[in-house]
């Protein structure tokens, strides 16, 4: 599909994407700033922090269930009217959260939450793709993906200064402005597009199998990364995953409309964006989790200095909006993407060299270096995996990718979370050196890893868009 399925006038064109953006950012900085809050909550609650886990857990275990769905949905009752249920839905369950009495009460809301975050940003993410021309969809995907690049880095600063000043019920407060505006916009201006009229059954055990694939993936996830499970829940989980997607396959094989169709694997840069996707967020999809560590613990920043070293980042994420889209146009995604993988696991490594005796200009430097190669990197990765797939092809597509996403993260924040413990060994240096040492080692790991993944990029093939 080379043009867009509905044509959009100019005012449109313009406004959409700061919806769809909209419901991104509300759903990764409602995710990140989160953690910082349990505490508190906890002593409201009158439980413990580690009980109010459950709060982060049932969030993350909707969205991985019922990601996988949200293409088929979105056909069924039409992409608009899912978008606009999915943002209402997440707007009210936050107000529910924020007002929330007891822990079983905050559970069940963000349970709701989630199905709301489960459709509104893979659908929001669909209609740009089917809206759009595919020689825009770069610049598009650039500016709504913008949020869940700057969100997982400003929203535990931004949490813990909500907690501190206000209270933690504003953490799914801040939604209701937010969600709002976005209601009314998306009424306004977003295109109604096409239900489809040959749309098949819902493949309801493909839909329980690959959920099962990644209710059990998460879990033995977030079981190794925060959890710390036993190793034989851990390995008897991932087994299940293992066992579940492969069942699945055999299952899409016979079936004639699985939920997810095995031809979207013949799509060469669809496959070749779905690995890559995976390998380089094993390296630096677990930044976030890192960074806040490597400033607080390590050279023993407040949370607010901490929160005040991620804006060059962000800045530098900000101005690879305007690069990548010339960079792509110019040369192609095959290049762009194979020599800045390899720049993004140089600046990974380049974490290792970072000292409370490093110039502070210097790290500001490296920082804001990091966040415009990280951005280039996924705007470009993102879009390609997109791109060329058919207008048949888009929704179950579109949902696989989320989905893959969501396994992603977790993945990332697992191995660095197993390999940082690795690196903690007891010795007798202080608290401090110690956890810098380990960063040190975990950093050069991951850059390591995410420049092998370059060998997945060398691989592309050309793309309907260059």
């Amino acid at each position: 599909m080379s043009e867009q399925e509905h044509p959009l006038d100019s005012q449109t064109a313009k406004v959409l994407p700061w919806i769809i953006a909209v419901a991104f950012f509300m759903q990764m900085l409602d995710g990140t700033a989160l953690n910082t809050a349990l505490p508190s909550m906890a002593v409201d609650m009158e439980t413990t922090p580690v009980h109010m886990q459950s709060v982060v857990i049932s969030y993350a275990l909707t969205l991985a269930f019922m990601i996988p769905a949200s293409g088929w949905i979105a056909e069924h009752f039409g992409a608009k009217r899912v978008f606009m249920g999915a943002m209402l839905l997440f707007t009210v369950s936050s107000l529910a959260c924020g007002v929330s009495q007891s822990l079983p009460m905050i559970v069940l809301f963000r349970i709701v939450q989630g199905i709301g975050g489960a459709l509104m940003v893979p659908v929001g993410r669909l209609i740009a793709l089917k809206a759009y021309p595919r020689d825009q969809f770069v610049d598009i995907l650039s500016f709504i993906t913008m949020p869940s690049l700057v969100g997982p880095l400003i929203g535990p600063t931004l949490g813990g200064l909500m907690v501190e000043y206000l209270s933690w019920h504003w953490i799914f407060f801040i939604n209701l402005p937010v969600g709002i505006i976005g209601l009314i916009a998306t009424a306004r201006y977003m295109p109604s597009l096409d239900k489809s009229d040959d749309q098949a059954p819902f493949d309801l055990s493909g839909f329980l199998l690959f959920g099962s694939f990644m209710l059990s993936i998460t879990i033995g996830l977030e079981g190794i990364g925060e959890f710390h499970f036993p190793v034989s829940i851990t390995t008897a989980l991932l087994i299940a995953g293992v066992a579940s997607i492969l069942i699945y396959f055999l299952h899409a094989r016979r079936k004639a409309a699985p939920i997810f169709s095995i031809s979207l694997f013949q799509v060469r840069n669809f496959r070749i964006g779905i690995l890559g996707n995976i390998c380089a967020r094993l390296g630096n999809g677990a930044m976030p989790f890192l960074t806040p560590l490597l400033l607080q613990m390590g050279l023993g920043y407040s949370p607010m200095q901490a929160g005040m070293m991620m804006i060059p980042m962000t800045v530098g994420a900000i101005a690879a909006k305007w690069v990548v889209t010339r960079l792509v146009h110019r040369f192609g995604f095959k290049p762009v993407l194979v020599i800045n993988t390899m720049m993004l696991g140089v600046m990974i490594a380049v974490y290792s060299l970072i000292t409370p005796e490093m110039d502070y200009w210097v790290m500001l430097g490296i920082f804001t270096v990091f966040g415009l190669v990280n951005s280039t990197q996924f705007t470009a990765m993102n879009t390609v995996t997109l791109v060329d797939l058919s207008q048949q092809q888009a929704s179950s597509g579109n949902s696989m990718f989320a989905a893959v996403q969501q396994l992603s993260m977790g993945m990332g924040v697992a191995v660095a979370a197993s390999i940082l413990d690795w690196f903690m060994k007891p010795s007798s240096q202080q608290a401090g050196a110690v956890i810098l040492d380990a960063l040190s080692s975990t950093y050069i790991c991951l850059g390591t890893i995410a420049f092998i993944s370059t060998i997945l990029f060398v691989q592309l093939g050309k793309s309907s868009v260059k």
